[in-house]
């Protein structure tokens, strides 16, 4: 699971991201509500830890900012320790409040609680029909498909290879698995057709399809959507 860790004191962000990089979680830093926002409109986050007091944008700013679009959870870090802010944090939307100085042990079980509420809620569960690279958006419950925001229209066909590469960013497969998989047949002799909707997938997703920045070829293996 990605967590955001954003604080302007890059020493607490790098020691609370040793701690949970240790338990296995991948780590996105930012050090300004600003710089966070946009770390969760590029890349999938599924908890945020959020300091207070930064420059450009605050915590509380930035948490509401966030809240408009997004039920991911949030853990609000300060050295504030009062009522009235940690009643404020809650109010905005933060899901749990720690203090500086902080325990790390704490900070990680309260981390694992939050995941492990926001999973049985359902919160990762709505996202699984999601898949996601880069700009490239694909929505299988609605069969819809956005790069940077723009919708794309395929045909079933190039849906399904799309949607094959994209749900396995960075895994190669070979022309026989794409077809094989797309059209549920055995693969005779597949690789103009298979190429042909490659080369369709392209032209409608990239800015150049000559030097395509998602679906992209390995010579001599198969095709690839790149991890972004």
């Amino acid at each position: 699971m990605n967590i955001l860790v954003c604080d302007d004191d890059q020493a607490i962000v790098d020691a609370i991201g040793i701690y949970l990089e240790n338990e296995g979680y991948q780590i996105f830093k930012a050090y300004n509500g600003i710089e966070a926002i946009e770390i969760i409109d590029d890349q999938e986050i599924h908890l945020i830890i959020m300091d207070i007091m930064m420059p450009k944008m605050d915590g509380m700013k930035a948490t509401m900012k966030i809240r408009e679009n997004n039920k991911i959870p949030l853990i609000m870090l300060s050295a504030k320790s009062e009522d009235y802010d940690k009643i404020l944090g809650l109010n905005i939307g933060a899901d749990d409040y720690i203090t500086k100085p902080f325990n790390p042990l704490e900070l990680i079980a309260r981390v694992k609680s939050q995941l492990r509420r926001y999973t049985t809620l359902g919160g990762l569960e709505e996202k699984k029909h999601i898949f996601k690279t880069g700009g490239l958006v694909i929505d299988d419950e609605s069969k819809t498909i956005t790069v940077d925001g723009e919708g794309v229209h395929l045909t079933p066909v190039q849906y399904k290879i799309l949607k094959l590469l994209t749900a396995n960013p960075g895994r190669v497969f070979s022309i026989e698995e794409i077809y094989e998989k797309v059209w549920n047949e055995t693969a005779f002799s597949p690789e103009n057709t298979v190429s042909v909707h490659i080369r369709k997938i392209r032209e409608k997703i990239e800015i150049n399809p000559k030097e395509p920045r998602y679906l992209k070829v390995v010579w001599g293996v198969g095709y690839k959507v790149e991890k972004i």
